[in-house]
Parts: C-alpha cells; structure tokens; sequence
C-alpha cells in the first residue's frame, strides 16, 4: 500500500466496515471511477478478504492508523454505536494533522455523531467531518450482498455544519451524486426527527409484531396461514439486529416521541373498533389510502417501485 495523495485526480476511499452498505459504496464507487482506489478497514479480516474476492475493493488493512494515513476520505459504514466509538477514538489524533482524510459515513441516527465529534474536537464541529444518511438498504447483510446499483435514484442525506470546509462537503456531495443518488441537506435534529417516524419506527413496529406473534399459543398456524400482508409488513424484521438496536438507542428521544404518537393513535383505531364506529374507521382508512397512493406516486416519479 503506498499513502494518499492530496494531488490524485481521482481520491484514495477506504470504507471502515464492508457490509451491505459499505460494500455497496465501495462497488458503486470502482465502476463509475470516482475513485483512484478502493480500501477496505475492519476487525473482521474474513469479509475484508472476501471482498477482494469479489473485486468491491482494491486491498484492505487491519491497522486503523494505516488506513488513515491511505484515506482521501474516511467512510464510517459501522452500526451507529460503532460509528460514533470510532469518532470518538480518531478526532482527537487528527486535530494535529494540517490536512486530515475526509470523514463521512452512513449512519441512520446523526444527533449522537454530531454530539461526539464536537466533544472530541473541542466543542466545535470538525471542518472535514461531513455527515451523511443514504435511504437506501436491504434486509440482507453482509459484503455478498453488496449492489453497485444500490443508490440509485434513491436519496442521500447531508447534514453540513456551519463548521465544515465547504470543500469537504462538496467533495462528500460528488461521491454520493457518483453513485446515482439524489443528495439533499437536512438539519441533524430535522434529520433524526423524520427518519424516526418513517424508518425507525416501522422497523420497531415489525420487529415487536413479529416477536409477539412467534411468542403466541398459536404461532405456528399464524405463520402458516399468514398471507401477503403480513410478508410484506414485517419483511423488515429480517434486517440485521444488531444495527437495528444501535438505531433504537442511538435514537431514542426521537423514536420515544414517534412511538408514543403511534401508540395515542392505535388508541383511537382501538376504540372505533371497539365501538363500531365505521365512520370512524372509514374516515382513517381513507386518509391512510390516500397519503399511502401520493406516497407511491411520489416514488414512481423517481423511478423506484
């Protein structure tokens, strides 16, 4: 491995975690050439060798400090909790760089970074740190599952500081934009807020549904018999557990809220049927036909089913 140059035409990428989305990154970033090459860091030496195998990157190393010294830019692609340990761990030694790796990374929860890396570099925003969330995913896990295609059409969230080196951000802009995706910014609280109640929560919600029907007298004609819906609804429960409950602390203020205005509006279902108040039912049913249809135009006009 020979160290990053400042001056390349294209940057030296190394993603710290190489599963779905790390791994999905890394291929979509080798066929479109945005990148001079592709590393991969992690403590799990199996998947980094795997995805040489699989051509997604160029080498890999074990060593956190060599990979930071090869880095043009520094993608975290860890579960949440891990992501923001690894900040943690290497601000502090950056800050005495003149001109440290980029950092980016992928994580579905921003509040708990954004806190950690103003803690690790000394109460302000790291210039070069540039956090970012794509919506993108699969309820499979792991390098294998990797997809160049990933990304595409579908959008990617910056959430910029007022402390960033607008450098950092465009350059964190155009490897996103490289992927396919749409890149949009969102303030980290407006970030966390949103994605609480149209991800986080749902996947609570499967995992909950899922857990409390297998634990039931029952379960085995429930699984038997269930139809479509109930696929469809609790495909997400699938997902890996480990990221969905680093989500759920990492998160939790947020999703403490959406749970609880679900939970007041289950409530309110719960006594129209109890009352059998079809007029009520219809008037919810209705309103949730309708925004669920804007919901699937909204996607069919940027080209996802």
């Amino acid at each position: 491995m020979r160290a990053a140059s400042e001056e390349s035409s294209a940057p030296t990428v190394v993603i710290a975690g190489l599963g779905l989305i790390g791994g999905s990154l890394a291929a979509s970033l080798k066929a479109t050439g945005f990148c001079q090459r592709c590393l991969g860091w992690g403590h799990r030496e199996a998947s980094l060798a795997r995805g040489v195998e699989l051509g997604i990157i160029d080498d890999y190393t074990l060593d956190l400090d060599e990979a930071l010294a090869e880095a043009d830019i520094l993608v975290l692609a860890t579960p949440t909790l891990v992501a923001e340990a690894l900040l943690r761990e290497i601000l502090p030694s950056l800050r005495e760089r003149p001109r440290p790796p980029v950092i980016t990374d992928v994580a579905s929860v921003k509040g708990n970074l954004w806190h950690a890396a103003r803690a690790a570099w000394g109460d302000r925003h790291p210039p070069r740190l540039v956090l970012a969330h794509p919506i993108a995913g699969s309820e499979r896990s792991g390098v294998d599952a990797a997809n160049a295609q990933l990304f595409v059409n579908h959008r990617v969230i910056l959430t910029p500081d007022a402390d960033n080196d607008p450098a950092a951000v465009a350059l964190v802009r155009a490897m996103w934009a490289s992927t396919g995706a749409e890149v949009v910014d969102m303030a980290v609280e407006a970030h966390d807020r949103v994605l609480a109640a149209t991800s986080h929560l749902p996947h609570v919600l499967a995992y909950a549904l899922v857990d409390a029907l297998a634990s039931s007298d029952a379960s085995e004609d429930i699984f038997r018999f269930a139809a479509g819906g109930f696929r469809d609804f609790t495909r997400i429960a699938s997902s890996d557990p480990v990221m969905w409950r680093d989500i759920a602390i990492a998160n939790a203020p947020a999703l403490l809220q959406s749970i609880d205005r679900f939970s007041e509006h289950l409530k309110a279902v719960r006594g129209a049927i109890e009352r059998a108040d079809a007029d009520a039912l219809h008037d919810t049913f209705t309103r949730a036909k309708s925004a669920r249809d804007e919901f699937s135009r909204l996607l069919a006009s940027r080209g996802q089913s």
